[in-house]
């Protein structure tokens, strides 16, 4: 959203913000953010463990994480005879 588009319409700004950060910009450039306060303020949250994450029972809480896979010389699994 340019910043005349949110200078003119304040109101439209403000309810596209419940749905996600606003950037506006001047003479192209992003240069503001509009956001809801409910994701300003989960932005200034401590950020939670893996374990406190892990501990979460809440169903919108469950999440898939698949590790990472090391590869290089030093992380062959050894063979054993």
């Amino acid at each position: 959203m340019s910043s005349r588009e949110f200078n003119q319409d304040t109101a439209h700004a403000k309810r596209a913000a419940k749905n996600g950060p606003v950037i506006i910009t001047d003479r192209g450039k992003p240069s503001h953010v509009l956001m809801s306060m409910e994701e300003y303020e989960r932005l200034g949250k401590k950020p939670r463990s893996l374990a406190d994450a892990i501990a979460d029972d809440r169903p919108e809480a469950d999440f898939d994480w698949e590790p990472p896979r090391l590869e290089g010389p030093f992380f062959k699994i050894p063979e054993l005879d």
